[in-house]
This record gives structure tokens, C-alpha cells and sequence, in this order.
């Protein structure tokens, strides 16, 4: 199999039509950086081979410690290439939901890679055979190769460990799941203060092109796009607070499934997406007045 590259820049590649995150790399004069791996077996083997035609992999750079962007590592595992993660991925490495088991939903996605059935590890052998991380960062770091830079920009919010990977020379900056390019976002267990924070620090850097963790490449203007989306789920679930609606009800009620579809392979998962991002933001929304009713005490 070949895994079809767009070509960002002469020296940057990703792949946006895969089922799972947008997995990328940069070529340097002194060899390789995987940004993201496939989370399909076929497609990171042949990811794996397409990049080792420019040169050694010497760094696999995970964004976060979702399946979807950190799974195919395990088929790069004898490349030579350093891992580098932040803690919080570290620490939290594959898990999702509490309700999913991710090496279950890591197999679920066979079902769009036949190919990579002979492939696939079972469970043991693959948390056996894998190393989780190399290089462990606790906030931004930069990682120098070449005549590149590699600036690991630390940008909460998605998830805790989330960075953000700008590399100045190219005038790129990879980051991950702050922003789904025309596509369903995610917000499940997000701190949206975090990330529209996250937003703003990305507003700041001098780039041409946003890879996005989903959907297609982007310039900085998305930025208000992706803004408007996460301000929109806030203001839903807030004004269902407001009038008194009850966790089910407001999941029952607010939606926004009308405004994107889900990215590539998660065609079954439209009422998932709504149902937990609606949730999740209540139970935040809850704790915050809870909290703020007990500060406050009574009046």
C-alpha cells in the first residue's frame, strides 16, 4: 500500500484522507521527523517506508495521547527514530474514554484497513514491544536538526499533554487536535478556556500553513473558525443551564451534527461526538456554578 503525501512545502508532508489524525513529516539534512503516526497498520508501515526514502527517521513527535495519533508507533518501533512526548501523554498514553478500551477501538478501525489485519499485534505483544517515549518534556522544548527547528510549543486544552510543533524554516506549524479542519470537534474531556487560550498562542506564530490534527491543511484564519465552534458549544450548553434543562435533556437537545461531518471513518460515531461534547460540557459548566456557589456562600 502507499499512503498518498500533499506536499505543504518542498521539505513538509502530510496526509489528511486517512482514518485517524493527519500523520506528517519533515525532511532535513540530517534525516527525518514523524509528526503523529497512522493509527491503520497498513498505512503506518507504508508511511514508515515512504519517509526513510529522504533519509533516517531520527525523531517521532506525538501531539497527544489519543489511538488515533499515537497507536502506529508501534510499527516504527526498530526504526532508530527518539520518541519525544510531553508528560501528560506520557502519562496518559493511548487512553480515551473510560468507557473505551483503546486497543478494542484500535482494532475496530481493521474494519477500514484489511490489509493490516496480518499486521496488527495482539495485546500483550504490543504493550510488550513498545516504547512509550524516548524524551519526556514537561512544557515547551525545541529540537534542533539540520538547518530545522522544531519548536514543542505546550498548548493545553484538546487534551492536557497537547503540543503544538512549529517549525519556522518551513513557516508551518503542526497542531494536532486544537483544530479539526471542517470537521466534528471532539471536546469530550477538553478544558475549553485552555484551548481557546491554545488558539491565541498559535495566532501568535509567523506561519503560512495550520496541519490540523483532522481534515484538510488550513491557514491562520481558521483560527476564528475553530474559536466560533468551541464558543458556540459553551454558549449551547450554558443557555440550557439557564433554563433549567437536565443533563438528558440538554444532551437530547443540543447538537450541532448540521454543521460538519465526522472526519474519515467515524461516519457511526456522528452521535457519540454530540452526545458526550454536550455532556461533558454540562458536567463542567455544573461543577463551575457548584464551586462558585460554595466560595461565595450564602448571601
Amino acid at each position: 500500500m502507499r499512503v498518498e503525501f500533499e506536499e505543504v512545502t518542498p521539505n513538509v508532508f502530510t496526509s489528511t484522507k486517512l482514518r485517524g489524525c493527519n500523520p506528517s513529516f519533515v525532511v532535513t539534512s540530517e534525516g527525518v521527523v514523524i509528526i503523529d503516526t497512522p493509527q491503520l497498520p497498513s498505512h503506518a508501515v507504508a508511511m514508515r517506508a515512504q519517509a526513510e526514502k529522504y533519509g533516517p527517521l531520527r525523531y517521532i513527535i506525538n501531539t497527544e495521547h489519543h489511538v488515533d495519533h499515537i497507536f502506529g508507533n508501534y510499527f516504527f518501533r526498530d526504526s532508530g527514530a527518539t520518541i519525544v512526548m510531553h508528560r501528560r501523554v506520557f502519562e496518559n498514553f493511548m487512553k480515551v474514554q473510560p468507557e473505551i478500551d483503546p486497543f478494542a477501538y484500535a482494532e475496530k478501525a481493521l474494519e477500514d484497513d484489511p490489509e493490516g489485519r496480518q499486521l496488527f499485534p495482539d495485546r500483550d505483544s504490543y504493550y510488550a514491544n513498545l516504547t512509550k517515549a524516548d524524551v519526556v518534556v514537561t512544557g515547551d522544548a525545541t529540537v534542533l536538526l539540520g538547518k530545522h527547528t522544531f519548536e514543542l510549543i505546550h498548548t493545553p486544552g484538546h487534551t492536557s499533554g497537547q503540543m503544538a510543533v512549529y517549525v519556522p524554516e518551513e513557516r508551518v506549524v503542526f497542531v494536532a487536535d486544537t483544530v479539526f479542519s471542517h470537521c466534528q470537534t471532539w471536546l469530550m474531556v477538553s478544558d475549553v478556556d485552555q484551548w481557546l487560550a491554545a488558539l491565541d498562542r498559535i495566532a501568535e506564530l509567523d506561519v503560512d500553513k495550520i496541519v490540523p490534527g483532522h481534515g484538510p491543511v488550513v491557514t491562520k484564519s481558521y483560527l476564528n473558525v475553530q474559536r466560533s465552534v468551541l464558543m458556540d458549544w459553551v454558549t449551547a450548553v450554558a443557555a440550557a443551564l439557564a433554563k433549567g434543562w437536565t443533563r438528558e435533556e440538554t444532551i437530547e437537545r443540543v447538537s450541532f451534527a448540521d454543521r460538519y461531518p465526522v472526519d474519515i471513518g467515524q461516519e457511526f460515531m456522528m452521535s457519540y461526538i454530540q452526545e458526550f461534547n454536550a455532556g461533558s460540557l454540562y458536567d463542567k459548566l455544573m461543577y463551575s456554578q457548584s464551586e462558585r456557589a460554595r466560595q461565595t456562600g450564602p448571601q
